[in-house]
């Protein structure tokens, strides 16, 4: 399961660690502001593709189904902690998995009040679940908003056809409660709806699965690229052995013709009928205005990940390069968030510009672009110091949208 959650705005930092690995230009770490708590470690779906469980990560087998309630009590109080120390006015709480309803709504709700007690007055605690809706019902659904957990829902598309990789360990399609579960929540609890996480798909017609999406009344989607690299490229393009790893002509791009045709589909729509993250933070940068994610742009990342064994990790995307790579040898008994935020992998994460590969850094893309997604970077012979292995997807996304955003601006001023 990928995982989304809501945007964090930084506040001023009145305690910062400095940590030599921020570099010579004595850089601060930025706090984190996004906390990925996996309450329960497995999932009762056995996707055929997922990158957490038939990836290359093996780490999950060793950690416990569940986390233990002193897991969870002991994550609560270092999240405040944090909060406390770098006075943080807002910060993001996602519960997650595997499956995280496989630990119980109520042990969900317990954990967002516990986390919300902890944190100071001023600071405000905005909780989302991430759930493949199967085990959504009207009481758990019920239990969640009644405690300000709202829940975002994984599908690959909004119809039985699209989600036939999404089975149970039985083999049986997920498809009938996943549907069941995600107009449950539309019709019964739309305030505590936040949205639809799907995984592009360039072999699915485009404007099928975004009007079947739409049919689900999400009032967001999350339109995310799968999680390859140049060492395990994603389906639909070459490995770096047969292709060049910077735009151009000999570089397909399905993930980039897919996008701009939804957002041809999106864009000119007499009303907003969904949110779309990807493209609204692409327009907000090639206007020169902040946006926040793992995608686009030069925003430091603020994640970090709570394992079922209270293990301190970072965000699980980076288990789709290779094993362990996530690992910081941290955890929330031994550790402070300020000790993760020294680590070497999550000041790499927060370098920006700095830590891409010269291609990039040379790119007139770069402050959007901002390189792509850091996992889809990796190579296993240099690591992630490469552009993204969708660069040219990327390019082709951002000039389009680019292309359109000016058609608009044009017509207005004249």
């Amino acid at each position: 399961m990928q995982h989304g959650g809501a945007g964090v705005s930084r506040q001023a930092t009145p305690h910062t660690p400095r940590c030599k690995e921020t570099g010579a230009d004595g850089r601060l770490p930025v706090p984190f502001g996004q906390f990925i708590v996996k309450v329960h470690g497995r999932c009762n779906l056995a996707c055929h593709y997922c990158y957490l469980y038939e990836g290359p990560d093996h780490t999950w087998r060793a950690r416990p189904a569940a986390a233990a309630p002193a897991v969870l009590d002991r994550t609560a109080d270092r999240i405040a902690e944090h909060a406390a120390a770098h006075g943080l006015h807002n910060l993001a709480l996602v519960l997650h998995g595997g499956e995280p309803l496989l630990a119980g709504a109520d042990r969900l709700a317990a954990l967002a009040d516990r986390v919300r007690d902890l944190v100071p007055a001023d600071c405000t605690v905005h909780t989302t679940v991430q759930t493949n809706a199967t085990l959504l019902t009207d009481a758990r659904v019920a239990t969640l908003a009644r405690h300000g957990i709202r829940i975002g829902i994984s599908l690959d598309g909004g119809l039985a056809v699209h989600n036939t990789r999404r089975t149970d360990h039985a083999g049986r399609p997920s498809w009938p409660a996943a549907s069941r579960g995600a107009r449950l929540l539309a019709d019964r609890h739309p305030g505590a709806y936040a949205g639809i996480l799907t995984v592009v798909d360039p072999r699915t017609d485009p404007i099928e699965m975004y009007e079947s999406l739409l049919a689900l009344r999400p009032p967001a989607v999350d339109l995310l690229l799968p999680h390859g690299n140049w060492t395990n490229p994603p389906p639909g393009l070459p490995d770096a052995g047969t292709a060049p790893t910077v735009p151009g002509p000999g570089r397909p791009t399905p993930y980039g013709d897919w996008l701009t045709t939804v957002f041809d589909r999106w864009w000119p729509a007499g009303r907003r009928e969904t949110r779309i993250r990807l493209f609204e933070e692409c327009i907000a940068l090639l206007l020169g205005l902040p946006a926040a994610t793992e995608s686009l742009g030069l925003t430091p990342l603020n994640a970090i990940v709570i394992e079922t064994d209270g293990t301190i990790e970072q965000v699980d995307s980076l288990k789709s390069a290779y094993d362990t790579a996530a690992a910081t040898g941290l955890d929330v008994f031994r550790h402070t968030f300020d000790d993760a935020l020294c680590h070497p992998g999550v000041a790499a994460r927060q370098a920006g510009a700095d830590a891409l590969a010269a291609a990039c850094r040379a790119c007139p893309l770069l402050t959007v672009c901002g390189g792509g997604h850091y996992a889809h970077r990796y190579r296993a012979d240099n690591g992630f110091t490469n552009p993204s292995v969708y660069c040219a997807d990327l390019e082709r996304l951002v000039r389009h949208i680019a292309g359109r955003l000016y058609d608009a601006t044009a017509g207005a001023n004249r």
